[in-house]
């Protein structure tokens, strides 16, 4: 069906990947036409079915962000505490890589799809050409954050008891490298009159140089569609919702705007098991369903009482699955004669949820 799309005159950027070579894929036709990229987006899973509506993409963007953010590829690292991601120093040449990132949030935001990946608020500050500050390494290394802040609290001899240099030691693919923050700054003591300028010169050493080469790739990519004066409308934590959607799962609102099809309605008893069973997850098994019914745990920017829900009767009671329609929002479900056998339907369905089938 896709045929149709391909030619010169197509009006889509059409992405046909295989699911074992998704980045190179990806990278190939991206490059192959970059004056397609503002297009609305079609993508196909070579060898299935799947037409895309939405529901595809939804699913391609997530994996390709697992991908991409996974350890193996060495570009960004991740904080267990924070659950950030932040751009990975490396000698590596990963620019066409980091250009990619740039270009996949950017088709995100034009074709208004919510990724599931948190950076630092800087980064956005960075996007933005917004200068960065002390502040912003809270959330990109809290650890060295609240030692710098110590350091310039202490009331002793910080050369004597800290000894420190104008010097910063990092890892990279196993080995450390040292690189001086100023001219000979190996031997170049951290005292109480320079410390000031030692964490402000290894505050920017950590959020602008160290990482100049990716951040100047990733933000190539981002602004091949999301550059240009538009973007000053925005503050920082504007575009990251762009980006990431809002961090509040209300599902009472969710339940509050759902619509329903196919003979249910709000009071019919699989509908009320169905809220209950939902309202009594964990926040986990919560996005779970999130994603499976919609292609995306993400919540949009309004929240979810703007997100357009529709359940349907799918049949009588019976052992059949819930299914949905993601492009549509859409939850199919058989009308369960219980609670507890409703549970176990959606458990078993929202836990093994991943690729894409006509129905």
């Amino acid at each position: 069906a896709l045929v149709i799309f391909i030619g010169a005159t197509c009006p889509y950027l059409v992405l046909k990947v295989r699911r074992d070579h998704l980045i190179p894929d990806t990278l190939m036709q991206i490059s192959r036409r970059p004056d397609d990229l503002k297009k609305p987006l079609k993508v196909h899973f070579v060898g299935e079915e799947g037409v895309d509506e939405g529901g595809v993409q939804k699913e391609f963007f997530q994996l390709l962000i697992r991908q991409i953010f996974d350890p193996a590829y060495c570009m960004f690292s991740y904080d267990e505490d924070t659950r950030l991601f932040w751009f990975k120093p490396s000698p590596l040449d990963l620019d066409t890589e980091f250009e990619l990132v740039g270009i996949v949030i950017g088709l995100a935001i034009y074709n208004g799809h919510i990724l599931e990946f948190r950076f630092p608020m800087v980064t956005y500050k960075k996007l933005m050409g917004l200068p960065t500050d002390l502040s912003d390494l809270a959330e990109v290394a809290p650890a060295v954050h609240r030692s710098f802040k110590q350091l310039l609290e202490y009331e002793g001899d910080v050369e004597e008891n800290f000894g420190l240099h104008f010097q910063v030691s990092y890892e990279v693919l196993g080995e450390v490298c040292a690189v001086d923050l100023v001219a000979n700054g190996a031997n170049v003591p951290v005292t109480n009159a320079n410390r000031a300028e030692y964490v402000e010169h290894h505050t920017r050493f950590i959020l602008e140089s160290s990482i100049d080469r990716q951040f100047a790739s990733f933000n190539r990519g981002f602004n091949r569609l999301c550059g240009g004066s538009v973007l000053q409308l925005f503050r920082p934590e504007e575009l990251e919702q762009l980006v990431c959607g809002s961090p509040v799962l209300d599902f009472e609102a969710l339940e509050r705007h759902t619509q329903y099809d196919d003979g249910y309605h709000k009071e019919t008893q699989a509908i009320c098991y169905f809220w209950r069973v939902v309202h009594s997850l964990s926040e986990e098994h919560k996005k779970k369903l999130l994603f499976f019914a919609t292609g995306s745990d993400r919540v949009p920017i309004k929240g979810l009482g703007n997100l357009p829900f529709v359940i349907s009767r799918n049949g009588p009671h019976c052992d059949r699955l819930p299914t949905a329609h993601t492009c549509f929002n859409h939850l199919l479900l058989p009308e369960y004669n219980s609670e507890d056998f409703m549970r176990n339907r959606i458990m078993t369905a929202i836990n093994n949820a991943e690729g894409f089938g006509l129905m």
